[in-house]
């Protein structure tokens, strides 16, 4: 009889992980794959090269990992004729990110922040991780973000640290952006808010390093509850007369219109999307490839 419960109970066991690892994976549809291969067939590459890369994008997906960047990276580089080793190299960079990211997460949520939309924070957070942030500034900004009365969730945590690293490219002090960011999540900014914040501080990072004061006038303006989108309204308006221009050139302009496309699509809800990735870091030919975490610490920063 004992016998027969234990086998009841370990077979109630199996299946109990089956369905976890089910609602967690994100295993490739036959479309995804069938679309893929006939992408890697046209660029001349084998289906053993492009099964491998598949592969790799599913394992990922059964760890619990989101899959849609890595399989937009995968699309990407085949597109552009991107050997598979290479793409590989990208794609296991990534992976180690979000696994980062899941670690950091899964800490945050033990330490009282809400869970929020799991695969936007993941995604978000390991982008923040590619473009500077570091673990140390993430579980810092943890602390310091629940120092207010309002409930932090991880979504909000994962754009403060994608904005403090945005900041950084600004050549802002990471002290002072994640006393910027963790003000805004104190003052209940959504992530949206608090992504918009960083790319104007970013924009205008030269003044700031001219009057570090002005970083601390404009957290205290935050403090007070003033809203992104009046913190800069007067200085825009008295500029309108046309001589608003990056000081650093038309590229930095491309590239603030850039953010600006990106933060319109991050207004949208997400929560529902397949297959696009939350701005998939991007492949570039030959020896860049090799070097996809190099970090740009001129002020421009990347899309």
């Amino acid at each position: 009889m004992n016998m027969r419960i234990d086998m009841a109970m370990g077979a109630l066991s199996v299946m109990v992980a089956l369905t976890a690892v089910s609602v967690w994976a994100e295993p490739l549809s036959v479309q995804d794959r069938e679309a893929i291969m006939r992408l890697g067939a046209t660029q001349g590459h084998s289906e053993t090269e492009i099964t491998s890369l598949l592969e790799h994008v599913n394992k990922a997906g059964e760890r619990g990992l989101p899959t849609d960047s890595l399989l937009n990276k995968v699309r990407e580089g085949l597109a552009k004729g991107i050997e598979p080793r290479r793409i590989d190299l990208v794609l296991r960079q990534m992976t180690s990110r979000l696994e980062s990211a899941h670690e950091v997460l899964e800490e945050a949520k033990g330490r009282g922040i809400a869970e929020g939309n799991r695969q936007r924070a993941l995604e978000t957070l390991a982008e923040a991780f590619a473009r500077g942030a570091t673990v140390d500034e993430v579980r810092e900004l943890s602390r310091l973000s629940q120092e207010g009365r309002h409930k932090v969730t991880q979504d909000e945590l994962a754009a403060g640290a994608k904005g403090v690293a945005v900041m950084k490219e600004g050549r802002i002090p990471s002290k002072d952006g994640m006393a910027l960011v963790s003000e805004g999540i104190k003052q209940g900014y959504r992530a949206v808010e608090l992504l918009d914040l960083s790319r104007e501080v970013k924009r205008r990072g030269a003044d700031f390093e001219r009057d570090p004061a002005s970083l601390n006038a404009l957290r205290e303006q935050i403090s007070r509850g003033e809203r992104r989108d009046r913190l800069f309204k007067d200085e825009d308006r008295n500029r309108s007369g046309g001589g608003d221009r990056n000081e650093r050139g038309g590229r930095d302009d491309r590239k603030d219109r850039d953010d600006r496309h990106d933060s319109a699509r991050e207004r949208v809800d997400r929560s529902d999307r397949s297959g696009r990735g939350d701005r998939p870091e991007r492949i570039e030919r030959s020896d860049k490839v090799e070097r996809p975490d190099r970090a740009d610490r001129s002020g421009r920063g990347r899309d």
